[in-house]
């Protein structure tokens, strides 16, 4: 295996644990494990995110049907009392329905198991909070989400290459800048028109960090082109490695986090 090889190795790898990491700590990750009710071992997956028309989907694998199960849910960050619906049985689980939201709407939930006198919440002594998004066409989605990988994968390996003064640096250099602008710039928009109806909640319009974060990389990879294009390598080769540092971290940054959210009391989107 030559050292190119190596360097396209080296950057997938980086590539793929930067989204892995971004994935397993984001707000819409869900939320699951298991619970000890009367000794008797609950498991569940609660969902963070749901995307698309109707209601959420909730449920609890138990097949204990002695027990009362109920869904309590809330609007987030609204000081009213807790809904409680009872969830059916349905194969071995309990499964209940949280209404569906406006775009960018959350709801705070919890499972209550009651059984005489005694009773549990799962997720134990915690509540989960989901949002609620418009559907994104997978033929929107899946080209935005590639671009966005093949950028932080073109990144790294252009870094790389950076450091060894490799041949073709400027044209990895203007492809990396590109794919990113693609995927952040172009089709970002678009995802975040269909989930959230808006383009942009970026700088100027608002805090949204995942606009802001690609934002920030598409700058620095165009302060790392004009540096290829202008610097002799020994100079712009440490441009653009900085550029690359900056998108694997903001690759890393947990995708949603500080994103739009629907203010009930003045029905507004807010961000940040």
């Amino acid at each position: 295996m030559n050292k190119n090889w190596l360097r396209w190795l080296f950057a997938v790898i980086i590539t793929l644990s930067a989204a892995v990491y971004q994935k397993l700590t984001g707000p819409t990750y869900p939320v699951s494990g298991k619970a000890s009710v009367d000794g008797m071992p609950i498991s569940y997956k609660f969902d963070r995110s749901h995307g698309g028309p109707g209601d959420q989907l909730v449920h609890v694998t138990l097949t204990d049907t002695s027990y009362q199960v109920l869904l309590a849910y809330r609007r987030f960050k609204v000081d009213t009392g807790w809904t409680y619906f009872p969830m059916k049985y349905e194969e071995g689980s309990r499964v209940g329905y949280l209404p569906h939201q406006p775009p960018a709407g959350k709801l705070e939930y919890f499972v209550m198991l009651k059984k005489g006198i005694k009773n549990w919440t799962i997720p134990p002594h915690k509540t989960v909070v989901t949002r609620f998004k418009g559907a994104v066409p997978l033929g929107v989605l899946i080209p935005h989400i590639s671009f966005m990988f093949l950028a932080m994968l073109f990144s790294v390996y252009t870094a790389f290459l950076a450091l060894v003064k490799g041949a073709h640096l400027k044209g990895y250099v203007l492809a990396t800048f590109i794919i990113l602008v693609l995927g952040g710039l172009v089709l970002g928009p678009f995802v975040q028109k269909y989930a959230f109806d808006a383009y942009w909640t970026g700088i100027p319009f608002g805090f949204d960090l995942t606009d802001n974060k690609t934002l920030f990389a598409a700058i620095g990879w165009l302060i790392a082109l004009f540096a290829a294009y202008k610097l002799p390598i020994e100079k712009s080769r440490w441009w653009i490695v900085g550029a690359a540092i900056l998108l694997l971290i903001v690759f890393s940054i947990p995708h949603s986090a500080m994103g739009s959210e629907l203010n009930y009391k003045t029905m507004q989107v807010v961000t940040g």
